[in-house]
């Protein structure tokens, strides 16, 4: 199993107009080898920024590579970035290897 998550600093008072964008956005992810399940997480809010991580589930980190370089992966962001002013900076990148599982 392999986790993928990026992790985002929303400006304040934006944290709304980014998770409907996230509703509204057409993943694709059903039609890719590998998938699992997804999950758009909201964390703490610090002095300039409300954090959000996006959580995805998948059966190895070779589906997820394959995901990456996928037509998939191209519809599902080609409007990525189109708010720039709800984001403070670009999302961290950050994947994981199961190693125990219960």
């Amino acid at each position: 199993m392999f986790i993928a998550m990026n992790r985002f600093r929303i400006a304040l008072g934006k944290e709304e107009a980014f998770v409907e964008t996230w509703r509204q956005r057409e993943t694709f992810l059903d039609e890719v080898p590998g998938f699992k399940r997804f999950n758009l997480l909201r964390g703490p809010s610090h002095d300039d920024h409300t954090l959000f991580v996006s959580h995805s589930v998948w059966e190895s980190r070779q589906a997820f590579e394959d995901w990456t370089r996928s037509e998939a992966f191209r519809k599902a962001h080609a409007q990525a970035g189109a708010a720039k002013d709800i984001y403070l900076g670009p999302p961290q990148f950050e994947g994981f290897e199961s190693v125990l599982s219960s």
